[in-house]
């Protein structure tokens, strides 16, 4: 028997995982091939052996989905929650596929997020050294000085870290609050959120309006659409350019209280044109 493809791979070519994801959920003993538990490096025949992950036997597919979602908040951008929260996946529930979200928006955030059941394409667009440029409408109080947004512009030490610099422009100024416009090309846990506390500003709301020149656009709270297959491929395209200070940084770390390492199953496809529900 030909033992030719690596186990974490198949994974995410059967939309379970990223790869980074599937060799956690190996290591974390929850795949299994041919009833034996796996290892990190096992590689399988993936036309003879049985891989199961939870229980559940992975079927290999050619579908894909690729969906645009106005999360709300007061939703959690995973795939379940042992705590009994919402999650993101109940608002994509009637799409016959098992999708996860591409990254994450915190539960007090909202706006566009990426969800897909292609483990290939999930990791490309999610991974810290693909640089690709967010686009955040951020709403603080109480105002904001020429010293903060220079602040907020060249980067602020963090608990994890420097944040890297963004780009920062005030949109609209009202009594007791400012509109800014966040462009981050990395993704830390509640970055702009503890960016902001730093400088001694307080967010009042988040919302995310595009990835990789993607846009959320008029699409309402709680709906979805399908990508457009030049969304796609502009979105893998920007994965292929480096943001300044992007390529080396180490990886972005996971909210575990906010993301899941549910899998999926087969099943899914690009609609050639946006559809919302």
């Amino acid at each position: 028997m030909a033992k030719d493809t690596r186990l974490q791979k198949y994974l995410a070519d059967c939309g379970v995982a990223s790869r980074r994801k599937a060799e956690e959920m190996i290591a974390a003993g929850r795949v299994a091939v041919n009833g034996r538990r796996a290892k990190i490096g096992d590689k399988i025949d993936a036309r003879r052996d049985r891989i199961m992950v939870d229980g559940e036997t992975v079927r290999s597919g050619s579908d894909r989905y690729y969906v645009m979602l106005y999360k709300p908040r007061g939703f959690l951008s995973a795939v379940t929650d042992d705590r009994g929260r919402k999650c993101v996946t109940e608002l994509v529930k009637d799409i016959p596929a098992r999708l996860y979200p591409i990254g994450r928006l915190d539960k007090d955030s909202e706006g566009l997020l990426l969800l897909t059941n292609d483990g290939d394409f999930a990791q490309k667009i999610a991974h810290p050294s693909s640089g690709i440029a967010k686009i955040y409408r951020v709403t603080v109080r109480p105002k904001i000085t020429e010293e903060q947004l220079t602040q907020l512009s060249v980067g602020v030490e963090l608990d994890d870290g420097p944040a890297a610099p963004a780009a920062v422009r005030v949109l609209e100024q009202g009594e007791g609050r400012v509109v800014l416009e966040f462009v981050l090309h990395e993704g830390k846990n509640r970055e702009i959120r503890r960016m902001c506390e730093a400088v001694g500003l307080e967010v009042a709301r988040l919302k995310r309006t595009a990835i990789g020149g993607v846009k959320l656009g008029m699409l309402g709270q709680g709906k979805y659409r399908f990508l457009t297959n030049d969304e796609v491929r502009r979105l893998k395209a920007a994965a292929m350019k480096k943001a300044p200070r992007a390529a080396g940084r180490t990886e972005e770390k996971e909210n575990a209280a906010d993301q899941s390492h549910g899998g999926s199953r087969a099943g899914g496809r690009t609609s050639p044109r946006a559809r919302c529900r």
